[in-house]
């Protein structure tokens, strides 16, 4: 356990820290056994706690214990990676104590374990504690969703480049796992709004200001991922207007070559006619003159097409 007292930071067995004592316990893939062993008979933690430390797969929580003889609180929270993927991580929070507890790594615990040891007064309060830790999980937020946009631009711009590449069955996996990382950054926004509130019991008022920006923050990632989710319907959208755009083109081209080819075949047509009477069957000059027709009358047609912008 490192502890701080009188502005020095030490590492000591886990105990319950004195009044004027601040005390931090981090547990990486802990067993059954260790989490009942320190949560539960060092720092004397509720048993729905110990059950929620054992058994990972929570959403973004904050429940209290302020009945115990140690009061206490839970906080379930998430780490974002570049994937969308989550990783969950609990801090247990008491007057003088917090333990937090990773399944997997978490970067977020490793950077607050590091900026502890360079500077030991951020943790000489449980609240401010928690500030730091909130606080630099919610800006690795931030860099999940510039990288989110920059993935949005290209699929962007392979629709525009490319109108027949299959989109959608990328941005609906796309959209699955924006759903849930939406989920969890709402839910952990909700978090940081109790812990703003000046009622929460281990954290002092002046530490309100600071969480009210984390919470600020927080709503600024769910505004973000809300926009992302657009942006994706609109290019499916975007991929179908241009598909339909291009389909038109196809078949106005198409109709433009059958008008002209109709009355070519009614010329052709009528001179195929078996009678005697035809005017032009015995003339030397009959074949060259249906040509000449032919191609006048589809001149003509193209040059009308044309002025009127068909094709």
């Amino acid at each position: 356990m490192l502890l701080w007292k009188n502005g020095q930071l030490t590492e000591v067995p886990e105990r319950l820290p004195e009044a004027d004592e601040v005390g931090w316990v981090h547990l990486t893939n802990p067993t059954d056994a260790q989490v009942s062993s320190i949560l539960g008979d060092v720092f004397g933690c509720h048993p729905l706690v110990l059950e929620d430390v054992m058994h990972f797969g929570q959403r973004p929580k904050l429940d209290r214990y302020l009945n115990q003889d140690v009061p206490h609180a839970l906080l379930s929270f998430y780490a974002l990676r570049d994937d969308l993927t989550s990783v969950e991580f609990c801090v247990v929070i008491g007057a003088t104590f917090v333990v937090t507890v990773e399944r997997e790594p978490v970067p977020v615990l490793a950077d607050v374990r590091r900026n502890v040891a360079s500077d030991p007064s951020l943790l000489a309060s449980p609240g401010m504690f928690v500030y730091q830790l909130l606080d630099r999980a919610v800006d690795e937020y931030f860099q999940v969703i510039d990288r989110l946009e920059d993935r949005v631009d290209v699929i962007q711009h392979r629709v525009f480049n490319h109108p027949e590449t299959q989109i959608g069955p990328e941005i609906f996996r796309f959209k699955r796992r924006l759903h849930r990382a939406r989920s969890i950054t709402s839910d952990a926004r909700n978090v940081v709004g109790q812990l703003a509130h000046e009622s929460f019991p281990f954290t002092e008022s002046e530490h309100a200001v600071y969480f009210v920006d984390v919470y600020d923050h927080a709503t600024r990632i769910v505004d973000g991922l809300d926009a992302i989710r657009d942006s994706l319907n609109g290019l499916l959208d975007l991929q179908m207007a241009q598909r339909a755009n291009r389909m038109n083109e196809v078949m106005k081209t198409l109709t433009v070559i059958a008008t002209i080819f109709m009355p070519l075949s009614f010329i052709v047509g009528l001179y195929g006619m078996n009678f005697k009477d035809i005017p032009e069957l015995s003339w030397s000059f009959g074949y060259v003159y249906v040509w000449a027709l032919m191609i006048a009358v589809a001149a003509v047609m193209m040059v009308y097409f044309k002025k009127k912008g068909w094709w």
